[in-house]
């Protein structure tokens, strides 16, 4: 600073220069270092060239200067602060307290859920414990989430095609629900999650598992395909989980259930969960599970009805036109039929009554059942017309009223059917049509589901089913059902075997349920 100054009033050429240049050198000096190399500058006038070559006294110094006109001097560009991920936030609450993470019990506090279920506070600490777990609950009682949750915790990152956790379900949209209500926590872990089911593509399927898959759910027959073709490998597997293990069972799906489990490898955690926990369960039990944990969620018979039960007679000829009244009410309706033939006729006859209904069942497209089901659920078509295989993969929330409109074979199927509405606390109506040669097996239906709203014959015009809520059947005592009556050829004696001369009038054997061209009970099963 000091020898610019000295130098100035001694060089003509800067007498030109005005004030502006002077003040920038004299900034410029005042911010360099003092051990800075002193540099002679050779400063332009107004009406000289743009720029002159400087005498350079250091290596260090620039070639070149601009005019000092048109120099400015920069402040240091602010430090770019860099993004970094908040952790997810933690709560504490019920769900923590029954061992789960902190930012898992955020998630469902933030879809509002901040109570356990019964079945969830029952299972989910010994399925934590790695223990092998039996558990049964109705219909809409939580029972994916109290297998769910554990699974996202106990499962860590795996390889390409092989998945730590197998999630099998008997139904396509069972499947795409679970693994739908179980990413944004697995999305907590880095989890990947995929379902996997026919009628979807398996070349986009196997890309997926080549990319890596930590939890799988899937439907066995698809799974099997995938495992015989060597697309995936299941021997690692550490956790799995059936569910709706009675429905495969019905299905005829154990089998195809069975052979995944003998693929499996060393010691691993098995869980099944359904509704009932009996008949050819207890064969994959003894098998395959370890000193199980049985749950069991009872009813309270004190507990609110929120599902209320009608039975209403009708005669062939008003059934369709009935149905079309209670279908064209508020709210969604979901229809069920026992053939997939009956419900594209149904959605038919429907259709000409006024009433635009979707249908849902497994002569269905994939993308077809997609459509439907989300129209469904987002309340675009409030009428859904569906057979008994879908009738555990529809997780609809606020569905109003459930018309069966064949009757259930048996009174597993009914409770499964109506299990549709009235879920998780809420109100639903459930509506039964029996047609004059049902009397008799809706009787034994009844008693069996422990229904006992009497069967009251109704008319399409009839003011009750404007508000089916508002009315309240008579209630009945079950009166005794008649029991099968075995004949016996000439020469034999009770005790022994009948042969083929026993007969059975009445009865669940040899019976055809619901009249008419109606299938038998295990046709059901071509409906997947």
């Amino acid at each position: 600073m000091r020898t610019l100054i000295e130098v100035l009033p001694h060089r003509p050429h800067f007498r030109s220069a005005n004030t502006t240049e002077i003040f920038f050198l004299l900034t410029l000096n005042k911010h360099k270092n003092e051990e800075a190399p002193r540099v002679s500058r050779t400063v332009p006038a107004a009406d000289s060239a743009p720029a002159r070559l400087i005498r350079q006294e250091d290596e260090r110094a620039p070639r070149h200067v601009r005019p000092a006109v048109h120099a400015r001097v920069h402040a240091p560009a602010p430090a770019i602060p860099v993004a970094r991920k908040a952790p997810a936030p933690s709560v504490s609450n019920a769900f923590s307290e029954l061992g789960l993470s902190g930012d898992i019990a955020a998630v469902l506090s933030k879809q509002g859920i901040t109570e356990p279920f019964p079945i969830q506070a029952l299972t989910i600490p010994d399925a934590l414990a790695g223990r092998d777990i039996c558990g049964k609950a109705r219909t809409g009682s939580g029972k994916t989430l109290a297998f769910g949750l554990p699974t996202v915790e106990l499962t860590p990152r795996c390889g390409p095609r092989a998945p730590h956790a197998i999630i099998l379900a008997p139904t396509r949209e069972l499947a795409n629900q679970i693994a739908t209500n179980l990413r944004p926590f697995a999305n907590l872990r880095g989890l990947r999650v995929a379902a996997i089911f026919g009628g979807a593509s398996m070349y986009r399927q196997t890309s997926e598992l080549r990319s890596g898959v930590d939890i799988l759910v899937a439907t066995p027959g698809r799974l099997n395909d995938l495992l015989e073709r060597g697309e995936l490998s299941v021997a690692k597997a550490g956790i799995v989980v059936v569910d709706e293990a009675d429905q495969m069972a019905d299905f005829g799906f154990l089998p195809q259930v069975e052979r995944i489990l003998d693929r499996i490898e060393g010691k691993h955690q098995t869980m099944l969960f359904s509704a009932t926990l009996s008949g050819d369960v207890d064969r994959l039990i003894k098998r395959y599970q370890h000193d199980p944990v049985y749950h069991e969620v009872a009813i309270d018979p004190d507990e609110e009805v929120t599902m209320q039960h009608r039975f209403i007679g009708v005669a062939d000829a008003e059934k369709v036109q009935l149905a079309a009244n209670l279908a064209s009410g508020p709210g969604r309706t979901l229809l069920f039929t026992r053939t997939q033939r009956g419900a594209d006729r149904l959605a038919r006859l429907l259709d000409r009554e006024g009433v635009a209904a979707g249908v849902l069942h497994g002569g269905v497209s994939q993308p077809r059942r997609e459509r439907a089901l989300k129209a469904f659920s987002d309340g675009r078509s409030p009428v859904l017309v569906a057979t008994n295989i879908a009738a555990r993969g529809i997780h609809v929330d606020n569905v109003e009223t459930v018309v069966h409109f064949d009757l259930p074979e048996d009174a597993k199927t009914y409770l499964h059917r109506s299990g549709r509405t009235a879920r998780a606390g809420a109100s639903g109506l459930v509506v039964t049509l029996v047609q004059d040669s049902q009397q008799q097996d809706a009787r034994v239906l009844r008693r069996d589901a422990g229904v006992r709203e009497a069967i009251v014959p109704m008319k399409p015009d009839d003011v009750r089913l404007r508000d089916l809520l508002a009315w309240e059947p008579p209630l009945e005592e079950h009166a005794p059902v008649r029991q099968p009556v075995v004949r016996f050829e000439s020469g034999e004696r009770p005790g022994q075997s009948a042969g083929r001369g026993r007969r059975f009038n009445g009865g669940d054997r040899g019976r055809r349920w619901g009249g008419g061209n109606q299938s038998s009970p295990r046709g059901v099963g071509a409906g997947r």
